[in-house]
């Protein structure tokens, strides 16, 4: 069984997508999609915005959903085939759009709805990440739930990295008590506290648009970050994606799940190679293959 994997945010860099975009020029039509109900001009902010302009929330997040749809899109085109979606936060998008749920277009209006919202949530409540290695998730829940100042994991990634979020004061008091039991902490290159209660009023506002949205039933096995599992109740995605704005990202608890399942084979799509890394370092005795690029497109073990 072959999962598809969809990136998440951080992992823009600029100029991705163009190799693949030039290669496969039937691609066009997305960068189109994505400018028109953006209202600008989509290529020009994968392939030409500067790092800083990239990484702001309005910006990162509709650049690599279409980053990560060009790929996979490309990678059809030349035989692949998969049986399963997931992606790591903003990547559920993608996974959405792919898997039949939603439309190209709507996936792009839900995704215009959520980064604008959570940008407006950043300037609000001023918040930061970080990643937390070689302490078991368990012991971070207790630190973080001891704190005086706000913080929570949000990501469980792998069984060695867990991310949290919370007010920068709640990020640096627990990250002394990480220092001392010898963890690894690296604060996150990000704009906000995502995935914690500091969104709460970006799933608010975001909730309006989605529940406009029109939902079908996946074509394909569709994993959930808020279940940590395969998602079979469809009744009300658009709640289930507001509350995905303020709930902890269950990603390891998936990659279990998938690999429970029969996945022997995930592919990732989109600009880096986290998701790669995060099930190499979780399941044993499966392939994780990275397509950030022409290269790695055409040079994929992945087509039939």
């Amino acid at each position: 069984m072959t999962i598809s994997l969809f990136s998440g945010q951080g992992s823009q860099i600029s100029g991705m997508g163009r190799d693949i975009f030039e290669a496969f020029p039937d691609t066009a039509k997305l960068y189109d999609s994505a400018s028109e109900i953006l209202g600008r001009d989509m290529k020009a902010v994968c392939f030409e915005s500067t790092d800083e302009e990239l990484s702001k929330t309005i910006n990162a997040q509709p650049a690599i959903m279409l980053t990560s749809l060009v790929g996979i899109n490309a990678a059809i085109g030349k035989g692949y085939k998969f049986n399963g979606v997931a992606g790591h936060s903003l990547g559920e998008y993608a996974a959405l759009v792919i898997s039949g749920m939603v439309s190209v277009e709507d996936g792009f209006r839900l995704i215009k709805a959520r980064s604008e919202a959570m940008e407006e949530a950043t300037r609000e409540n001023k918040g930061a990440m970080a990643a937390v290695m070689k302490i078991a998730p368990e012991k971070i829940e207790e630190i973080c739930s001891q704190a005086k100042n706000y913080v929570a994991p949000v990501n469980y990634n792998s069984p060695q990295q867990t991310v949290i979020a919370g007010t920068p004061e709640g990020i640096a008091e627990v990250s002394e008590k990480f220092a001392e039991l010898k963890a690894r902490v690296i604060t996150l290159n990000v704009a906000g506290a995502f995935h914690s209660e500091l969104m709460k009023s970006a799933a608010e506002k975001f909730y309006e648009t989605a529940k406009t949205i029109t939902f079908n039933a996946p074509d394909v096995k569709y994993y959930s970050n808020v279940t940590g599992g395969e998602l079979t109740d469809f009744s009300d995605m658009a709640g289930l994606l507001a509350k995905h704005i303020v709930s902890p990202v269950r990603f390891t608890s998936e990659l279990y799940a998938m690999q429970k399942d029969g996945a022997e084979r995930f592919v990732e799509f989109g600009a880096g190679k986290t998701l790669t890394g995060l099930v190499k370092k979780t399941l044993k005795d499966v392939t994780a293959i990275s397509i950030t690029d022409i290269e790695s497109l055409e040079g994929a073990d992945i087509y039939e």
